[in-house]
């Protein structure tokens, strides 16, 4: 497991998933306010964790059709993982709602 994108991308989406199945649940519940600051914190730990790998070390990594750096990267497939987890928490604990009140 040498691959660098492999690395970020399990990275995300283990952080992905502790956060919507446990700690938002408890946290936030469905009040999209406290989601919404909650979700700040994780894809800042991703970063940072990605940032003690890789920052200084040149490595380029792939993403399909372009190279970016272990910041960008990190961020686009933590973005790519997230939305579609995003939209289901969302519609299931009619979020949306919450932030019309």
């Amino acid at each position: 497991m040498k691959e660098p994108e492999l690395i970020v991308i399990l990275l995300n989406l283990v952080i992905v998933l502790i956060a919507y199945f446990m700690i938002y649940p408890k946290l936030a519940g469905a009040d999209g306010n406290k989601l919404a600051i909650s979700d700040i914190f994780a894809p800042g730990i991703s970063i940072i964790i990605a940032g003690t790998l890789f920052w200084n070390s040149g490595q380029e990594f792939n993403a399909l059709f372009f190279k970016l750096n272990w910041f960008w990267f990190t961020l686009f497939t933590y973005a790519a993982i997230e939305i579609p987890l995003m939209l289901w928490y969302y519609k299931r604990n009619n979020i949306w709602e919450s932030f019309s009140s």
